[in-house]
């Protein structure tokens, strides 16, 4: 019979995540061990490396909800609307991670080299400019060039994610009001609006 393990992962992750809040990357793995109460051995009996153990401990997927989202929606159904759906998806990601990763900036502290991989944001680009021309070559966008429009859509929801955090202390409505919500939904629905002007297919 397997032996239950002594420490779940959970817990695991959660000594982690208080000594990266702390240190940052920079942080050992075996003084997260000391932290979870185990051996640094058995950390890596569960997360294959120190980038993986970073990402699920500050709870940042190493593939967002969205990215996996195009490669479903391409081809089907109303492209608007999948815009609009990717947008806001996207726009929940940045405000889930964007005060994390400042935080962590604030504090002088290291976050994971991208060993032989673009930045994060480079990758999102190239995996929105990718659907986009996926979209155009059948046919339901006019011809545009898509990584422009990919840094339009990322670029201006990113901003206002990020004009979101630094007003926080100023702000009326907490971020997570329903308020607030509507008010989210709306800049989307605007964007791609605007957006959509300039890319939506010729009507012969």
């Amino acid at each position: 019979m397997a032996r239950i393990p002594r420490i779940t992962n959970q817990q695991i992750l959660e000594a982690a995540r208080q000594v990266f809040l702390q240190q940052g990357f920079g942080a050992s793995t075996l003084e997260i061990a000391h932290q979870a109460g185990i051996s640094e051995a058995s950390i890596f009996k569960r997360f294959s490396t120190k980038e993986e153990l970073f990402f699920a401990a500050m709870g940042i997927p190493e593939k967002p909800l969205w990215v996996s989202e195009l490669e479903s929606l391409c081809g089907k159904g109303d492209l608007k609307e999948n815009l609009i759906k990717v947008c806001l998806q996207i726009m929940e990601f940045h405000r889930e991670v964007l005060p994390l990763i400042v935080m962590l900036r604030s504090r002088g502290n290291a976050l994971p080299e991208f060993r032989g991989k673009e930045p994060r944001p480079m990758q999102d680009v190239k995996a929105l400019t990718a659907f986009l021309e996926r979209e155009i070559n059948q046919g339901r966008l006019r011809s545009c060039d898509p990584q422009t429009v990919a840094h339009i859509l990322l670029g201006s929801l990113m901003n206002y994610v990020f004009v979101e955090q630094i007003s926080i202390p100023t702000t009326e409505l907490p971020l997570n009001s329903g308020d607030r919500a509507t008010e989210v939904s709306t800049f989307v629905q605007n964007l791609v609006d605007i957006v959509w002007q300039g890319i939506a297919p010729s009507q012969d």
